[in-house]
């Protein structure tokens, strides 16, 4: 194996070994006057509160302790020495060179923990796991993993962008060679790991040479629950996850524990040819035997591990990461299961353990050695299994949510394994998410049924206290002292009540801008940070994203699809609306569409008489249905009857903003 002989070896090894801080630099800005406090719109240093916080990391943690970074460098075959994936309008769509300044030591304004986590992310390359099996790491958020057969590649996960995979497919055939694709592996329902399928094979050759596509029961429907229902808040709320508005640097976006971040390409998706419906199924492919572990109800709703025997090796899709996960996300998506969690990870063990002697996963590095790797499973089960059974032993002594979200504590022994560490998940929100699932918002307390909106609280809030420029003469005073989550949510009510008031939304920023330097995960980094930035500039910024190719949505079938017009009709102005529609779908079976106060139902196999109307159109057309545009409607489908009410229906759908505010009102 070609030795690892670029930079950022050396820098690493340096910066990891040295633990030292280097100071941040003079803050940039001057300063304005707002109230009667000063304020300035721009990023700060770090407090010296901070750089203390930040200190205090390596008197916690083995900084000498390089097992990770060794796992991390292990098996390197080869990188470019630069990497940055473009488009085809010569827009970026992924750059690892704009993360060369992981490359010095941690400054100020970063958590030590985080960046060092951050370094090993911002390796990048081609890596052997063992001989056979390869993975191309650090050209997405996504590991694209490669598995040799007979004849050519067994790929599993293939990133979250049509360019990155194709990116990484180039590299893997400049070093490794011209082999065939022979099969596809997906491990789940999440964008980052099918997305970038269009770049590895093609719908044609799927189907010209019968590339099987593998993926768990529940797939299909779980890509559409993710990725549609919720899908404009969810990609607004991803934005402060991952911080897309947000340039890198030690001001700015850092890694994120699975990776460093989103990449920004085309979304692709093709419909499965296998479904894996029971643990212990087995598949030869391309001479290469798998067999699946089915984790529904993990990291995501539809989820598998693999076992290879002939490499005694094991696929943990996400289940196992370099770092403590999400039982509840940021961005939202339904609550994860942490008991469940631990017991199939258990399962994993009792099946594989004896024979395991590597595991790898879809996201950081693999972990070598029967001993460590068994080791690695339980650890990472003892971390999801403390945080539900603790979480439950808190609730049922009458503790809620938020009070529990600051009790729980990691047993030191956990807490100080480099991959539990809270650089993706957290503890407390992932309590929080415990909390949530066995018994919902709600907290007991009767003030609390239903407890006034936020703008509405905010006004009586700042009724009560009278003078406002007072008040952030106080939180100014906490603010110096260093107490940055006190001083976010008092200045964060005076803007819900006048998001004009400059001085409350300047200094909740600088607020919030502390916080995310002292975050150890990088998910609550980004968003401070993002909150912070979109509070200086008054308004909600636009950020890059990935684009939706429309094939997830090809995905949908017609109650999907009938489902989804719901949620896009606005029941309650139009809760005088009473229509029935007889749906001819060209391509499936008819269906009767109800607008019932408002409400839309709908009937499989059924047709009425008399309706307001017959609408003959193709399944892909639904969606247009409800669309705004009268001409979308007239070239996709054909009504027979009472036009004006499908005008009707569409006058009350809604349009959907995916920069709605967050930070204001």
């Amino acid at each position: 194996m070609e030795q690892l002989s670029f930079n950022r070896r050396s820098f690493l090894k340096g910066a990891l070994a040295a633990g030292a801080l280097a100071a941040s630099g003079a803050s940039l800005c001057g300063c304005s006057t707002g109230g009667q406090i000063q304020v300035s719109a721009e990023c700060k240093a770090a407090s010296s509160f901070t750089g203390q916080a930040n200190d205090a990391v390596y008197s916690l943690l083995d900084f000498s302790d390089q097992s990770e970074l060794e796992c991390a460098l292990r098996g390197f075959v080869a990188a470019p020495e630069s990497l940055e994936v473009l488009g085809e309008e010569g827009d970026l769509i992924w750059s690892q060179d704009a993360y060369s300044f992981l490359e010095g030591e941690c400054p100020e304004s970063a958590n030590p923990s985080l960046w060092q986590n951050s370094q090993l992310n911002h390796l990048f390359g081609l890596y052997e796991v063992v001989p056979g099996i390869y993975q191309v790491r650090g050209f997405d958020l996504t590991n694209l993993t490669l598995v040799r057969g007979e004849v050519g590649w067994i790929v599993f996960d293939p990133l979250m962008s049509v360019e990155c995979a194709r990116a990484a497919m180039s590299f893997v055939r400049e070093h490794l060679g011209d082999d065939p694709i022979t099969g596809v592996v997906i491990s789940h329902t999440h964008v980052d790991h099918y997305g970038g399928i269009k770049g590895v094979v093609s719908e044609e050759e799927v189907s010209e040479r019968g590339i099987p596509i593998i993926v768990p029961a529940g797939f299909v429907e779980g890509v559409v629950v993710e990725n549609i229902y919720a899908g404009t808040a969810m990609s607004r709320r991803a934005g402060y996850q991952y911080g897309t508005a947000l340039e890198p640097g030690e001001r700015g976006r850092l890694g994120m524990g699975i990776g460093l971040t989103q990449s920004f390409g085309n979304v692709s998706y093709i419909d499965p040819t296998d479904e894996i419906v029971s643990t212990g199924e087995v598949r030869v492919i391309d001479g290469v035997t798998m067999e699946f572990q089915l984790t529904p109800g993990t990291e995501a709703p539809s989820e598998m591990n693999t076992w290879f025997p002939q490499f005694n090796a094991l696929w943990m899709a996400e289940n196992c990461t370099g770092t403590l996960h999400n039982l509840y996300t940021l961005r939202g998506a339904e609550v994860r299961d942490g008991n469940k969690w631990a017991n199939y990870i258990m399962e994993t063990k009792s099946r594989y353990g004896a024979q395991v002697e590597v595991v790898f996963q879809s996201h950081n590095w693999p972990h070598w050695g029967n001993e460590a790797v068994n080791e690695y499973l339980v650890n990472t089960a003892a971390m999801y299994k403390f945080i539900s059974t603790q979480s439950l032993m808190y609730l049922n002594q009458g503790y809620t949510a938020s009070e529990i979200a600051h009790m729980i504590k990691l047993p030191d022994a956990l807490e100080r394994v480099w991959y539990t560490r809270q650089y993706y998940g957290t503890l407390a929100h992932n309590a929080r998410s415990v909390y949530q699932k066995y018994m919902g918002y709600y907290d007991a307390n009767p003030v609390n049924l239903h407890p006034l909106p936020p703008k509405e609280e905010a006004l009586k809030l700042v009724e009560y206290l009278g003078d406002v420029d007072a008040v952030l003469k106080k939180a100014k005073a906490d603010f110096d002292a260093g107490e940055y989550q006190w001083v976010a949510q008092i200045t964060n009510a005076l803007v819900f009540a006048d998001p004009e008031n400059e001085a409350a939304r300047l200094l909740c920023a600088d607020a919030l801008e502390q916080m995310a330097y002292q975050a150890e995960s990088g998910t609550w980094r980004n968003a401070y940070l993002t909150g912070a930035m979109e509070l200086r500039a008054n308004a909600a910024l636009p950020a890059p994203a990935g684009k939706n190719s429309g094939d997830t949505r090809g995905a949908m079938t017609v109650p999907m699809m009938l489902d989804f017009l719901g949620v896009l009709v606005d029941a309650n102005a139009a809760q005088n609306l009473d229509l029935t529609f007889n749906l001819s779908i060209t391509d499936d079976v008819p269906y009767v569409l109800r607008v019932r106060s408002g409400v839309v139902l709908y009937e499989a196999n059924a047709q009425v008489e008399n309706p307001d109307a017959v609408i003959t159109l193709p399944k892909a057309a639904l969606l247009a249905l409800c669309s705004k545009d009268p001409a979308a409607r007239s070239s996709s489908m054909k009504i027979d009857g009472n036009a004006e009410a499908v005008e009707l229906l569409c006058s009350h759908a809604i349009k959907l903003d995916p920069l709605f505010n967050v930070v204001t009102p």
